[in-house]
């Protein structure tokens, strides 16, 4: 994971490491599927879908992740997880064998494993940007990573199959570029979300929800 703005030294270590992970994201991240506007079924489909989602608020995924700020990134590991209104996401770097992690609970913020030491706060979102250069709205990701739209005002379009191909929302581009359709509400396996020049990819290596493993993908 590269510390944009947590130490020039780890910044530079961090955005060599991991090449190959990172060069996997890329690629598996390639190629948007064609997307449409939804009719009055798909959209029915999807707030189905997204009721089900909302009600399981307890939650955990695998995957890995690359990140890119303008010239600056890195890649990583990635567990999060979700418990109602608190949640985690701890990245870990396999090279470098550096982490972080982030923690809220009740409403404060933790993140821990940065060079400098332990940094707390009420915002989590304030806490990463500032301590690490990644502005990303944490709440609105939680329901992107589902294939699901965030509180307000959002824009779908859908895949052939009728799930999201795209979310647009709070200024973020969200592409799903794969489904894992083994479980009985789908769940994405890739997706990749921009806004200007910054950029996440996720490939999703598995999901658990309420105590049951959502299949992983193949």
């Amino acid at each position: 994971m590269a510390s944009w703005r947590g130490g020039a030294a780890a910044a530079r270590c961090e955005r060599g490491l991991a090449i190959g992970l990172l060069s996997l994201l890329l690629a598996a991240c390639v190629g948007a599927p064609p997307a449409r506007p939804g009719d009055a079924l798909t959209l029915a489909a999807q707030a189905q879908r997204e009721a089900i989602l909302a009600a399981q608020s307890h939650w955990q995924m695998r995957g890995r992740i690359a990140l890119a700020l303008g010239k600056d990134g890195g890649s990583g590991r990635l567990l999060w997880r979700q418990d109602g209104a608190d949640y985690s996401i701890q990245v870990s770097a396999p090279v470098s064998r550096q982490s972080w992690r982030l923690s809220v609970a009740n409403g404060w913020a933790r993140l821990d494993g940065l060079h400098d030491g332990v940094r707390e706060g009420p915002d989590a979102q304030a806490l990463l940007r500032d301590s690490l250069g990644w502005d990303v709205p944490l709440v609105a990701l939680s329901a992107w990573l589902r294939g699901m739209r965030a509180r307000g005002p959002a824009q779908l379009q859908f895949d052939a199959q009728g799930l999201p191909a795209q979310i647009e929302q709070r200024g973020w581009l969200v592409q799903f570029r794969a489904w894992s359709t083994d479980a009985a509400t789908p769940l994405p396996r890739r997706l990749f979300a921009s806004r200007g020049d910054a950029s996440v990819r996720l490939v999703i290596d598995s999901w658990q929800a309420a105590g049951a493993d959502a299949a992983p993908p193949p």
